[in-house]
C-alpha cells in the first residue's frame, strides 16, 4: 500500500493510532502500546530521531550504536506483527503534527516521561494533539510505580532519603504487574499502511549517516534491544544459587567485566521492563526461598525508582547552582586534571583501567563507578560532581539523566549521603577489587609485564624492574598526579567546613538548610577524630 505517503483528508473513518516510542523500546509490558491497538483500524509505530543532535550532542558513539541497534530490533519484532518502525528525523513538534495530518492520526499514545524536561516536551505535544482533535494516551511503565503516589503519599513532596522512600512504597504496595506482551493477537486485524521506499523515508540509519567515525570502534560487547534483553534476562535468573544467597554485592575481577547476564543498559533504554524483571526475581525467590524476598533483592530497582522519584518535579537536579536539594560546595575548575580523569591517564592505574574500560565499552561495575566518582570529586580532585556526570552522559549505556545526576550527588556527598569522611583509597582499594591486576592488565597493556607486587602503584617499581618490563613511569605510563594520602585529608577538611557552615546556618523556613534538615539530609555533628582516609 502507498498510502504511507499518500495524504489522508478527509480524515478517514475508524481509530487511526500512533504509538510513540522514546525510552521504552519494547513490545512487552507497553500498556500505551496497548491501549492504542485497542480498536485501531490503523496503527503506525514511530520514534524521532534528530539527525543534527547526533552530530553535537554529548551522546558517545558507543551509546548511540545501542540505541540504534535497539530501533532495529524493534523493526525486526515489528515485521513479526505485520508492521514496520518509522524512524523520524528532525524535531518531534515540527515533524510529528505533519505526518499525523498526513496520515489521518486519531489517537497518540506513548510511554509517560516521569523526567523534568520530558514533562515539558509531552505537556507541549499533547497541546498540539487537543488542538488537532487528536486523542493522547499516556501510560507509566518506565518506573515501577507511579511517581506522583509516592509524591502525593509523602505530602507532596518527594522523599529524600532512601530509607524513607521505602517506608513511603512500603505503604503504597506491590507495583502493578507487566502487561502481556504485544501478540498478532492484540493487533486484532489493525493494519500499517506501508509505501514501498519505507525504508528510505523511513529505515533506521546507520552510524555512519549520522556522521560517525567507526573506523577505531571497539569490538561490540552490549548488543542493544528487547530479544537480547530477554535472552540476558533468562540467563540471569537460571543463576538461581545466585538469587538464593542473594546479599550485598561483592566485586570481584570477574565481576568487573561486562557479564552475558548484565541488564542496566536494557532498563535505562527500556528494552526490558522494570516490573517484568520485578515480579519474575520476586517469583524465582518464592520457588527457591519459599518466602518473599528481602528488599536488598529488588535493590537495583528500587535505588533507579528512588532518583526518579527525587527528580522528577527538579528541572535543576543534574546542576549544583538552583538545585534546592543540593549542597553548594566550592569546587575547583581545572581542566587539565579533569582530561587526565576523563581519558584514564591519572597515573593511578586502577582509576585509569576503570576509565578506558568506560570509554571502551561503555559499561563499569558499580563500586568501580564508585571509585572513579570519589577520586574526582571529595577525595582526590575536588572537581565538580557536575563534570563527571557530563563524561558518564557521554560515555556510559545505563547513564540516564535521573540516576547518573542522582549517583554523582551521592558519591560526591552533595545530596542524599554525608559520610564524607569515608574515602576510597584508589591503591587499597584497587588491590581488593583486583589482587592479581588482571583488571588493569587487560585495559591498561602497557603495565602487562609489572609485577603484582607493583601493579597498583607501578611508581614504586625499582627502576630496574621498570626497564625490564618495557615500562619506565612518567614515560611509558604517568606519574601519579596527586599524592592521594595528603590531599584526600585536606580534602576531608574542606567538606566538614561546608558542613559545619551548613549546620551553623539557620536562615528562614524555605532555605536550602531548612528543607533538607526536615528530611534528616545533614548531620547536627560531624566528630573529625573519627574520620578515615581509606576504605
Amino acid at each position: 500500500m502507498n498510502s504511507g505517503t499518500a495524504k489522508i483528508s478527509p480524515r478517514q473513518g475508524g481509530k487511526h493510532t500512533v504509538h510513540w516510542f522514546r525510552k521504552g523500546l519494547r513490545l512487552h509490558d507497553n500498556p500505551s502500546l496497548q491501549e492504542g491497538l485497542r480498536g485501531a483500524t490503523t496503527f503506525r509505530c514511530v520514534f524521532v530521531l534528530d539527525p543534527w543532535f547526533a552530530g553535537s550532542s554529548n551522546v558517545g558513539i558507543n551509546k548511540w550504536r545501542f540505541l540504534l541497534q535497539c530501533l532495529e530490533d524493534l523493526d525486526r519484532n515489528l515485521r513479526k506483527l505485520n508492521s514496520r518502525l518509522f524512524v523520524i528525523r528532525g524535531q518531534p513538534a515540527d515533524t510529528l503534527p505533519k505526518l499525523f495530518k498526513e496520515w489521518g492520526t486519531t489517537a497518540l499514545t506513548f510511554e509517560e516521561d516521569p523526567e523534568p524536561f520530558g514533562r515539558v516536551r509531552d505537556h507541549n505535544i499533547t497541546a498540539l494533539c487537543k488542538e488537532l482533535g487528536i486523542s493522547v494516551v499516556q501510560k507509566v511503565s518506565h518506573t515501577l510505580y507511579h511517581l506522583q503516589h509516592i509524591i502525593d503519599r509523602n505530602g507532596g513532596k518527594a522523599p529524600l532519603t532512601y530509607h524513607q522512600f521505602l517506608a513511603v512504597i512500603a505503604c503504597i504496595g506491590l507495583p502493578p504487574q507487566p502487561e502481556q506482551p504485544v501478540t498478532p493477537k492484540t493487533v486484532d486485524g489493525a493494519q500499517t499502511p506501508l509505501s514501498d521506499d519505507h525504508d528510505e523515508k523511513f529505515g533506521v540509519p546507520t552510524l555512519e549517516e549520522l556522521g560517525f567515525d567507526t573506523k577505531g570502534l571497539k569490538p561490540l560487547v552490549w548488543p542493544g534491544g528487547e530479544t537480547e534483553a530477554l535472552t540476558r534476562l533468562e540467563r540471569h535468573l537460571e543463576r538461581k544459587a545466585w538469587v538464593a544467597s542473594f546479599g550485598k554485592p561483592k566485586m570481584t575481577p570477574q565481576s568487573l567485566l561486562p557479564s552475558q547476564t548484565g541488564l542496566s543498559p536494557y532498563l535505562r533504554f527500556g528494552c526490558l521492563s522494570t516490573r517484568l524483571f520485578y515480579y519474575h526475581l520476586t517469583d524465582l525467590y518464592k520457588k527457591i526461598k519459599k518466602a518473599y524476598p528481602p528488599l536488598s533483592l529488588h535493590g537495583q530497582l528500587l535505588w533507579r525508582e528512588f532518583f526518579y522519584c527525587a527528580a522528577t518535579k527538579n528541572p535543576n537536579f543534574d546542576k549544583m547552582l538552583g538545585n534546592p536539594i543540593c549542597v553548594q560546595i566550592p569546587w575547583d575548575k581545572n581542566a587539565e586534571a579533569l582530561a587526565k580523569w576523563a581519558n584514564g591517564q591519572t597515573g593511578f592505574p586502577w582509576i585509569d583501567a576503570i576509565m578506558v574500560q568506560l570509554r571502551q565499552e561503555g559499561w563499569i561495575h558499580h563500586l568501580a563507578r564508585h571509585a572513579v566518582a570519589c577520586f574526582l570529586t571529595r577525595g582526590d580532585l575536588w572537581i565538580s560532581w557536575e563534570e563527571g556526570m557530563k563524561v558518564f552522559e557521554e560515555l556510559l549505556l545505563d547513564a540516564d539523566w535521573s540516576v547518573n545526576a542522582g549517583m554523582w550527588m551521592w558519591l560526591s556527598c552533595s545530596s542524599f549521603f554525608q559520610q564524607f569522611f569515608h574515602c576510597y583509597c584508589p591503591v587499597k582499594f584497587g588491590r581488593k577489587a583486583d589482587p592479581n591486576g588482571d583488571y588493569i592488565r587487560h585495559y591498561l597493556p602497557v603495565l602487562k609485564n609489572i609485577p603484582t607486587h607493583y601493579i597498583h602503584e607501578p611508581w614504586m617499581a625499582p627502576e630496574s624492574v621498570q626497564r625490564s618490563t618495557k615500562c619506565i613511569i612518567g614515560k611509558d605510563y604517568p606519574l601519579p598526579m596527586v599524592n592521594h594520602t595528603s590531599v584526600s585529608r585536606i580534602n576531608i577538611q574542606r567538606m566538614k567546613q561546608v558542613y559545619q557552615q551548613l549546620s551553623n546556618y539557620r536562615p528562614n523556613d524555605e532555605s536550602n538548610y531548612a528543607r533538607l534538615k526536615r528530611h534528616g539530609m545533614y548531620p547536627k555533628r560531624i566528630d573529625i577524630s573519627k574520620c578515615t582516609v581509606e576504605k
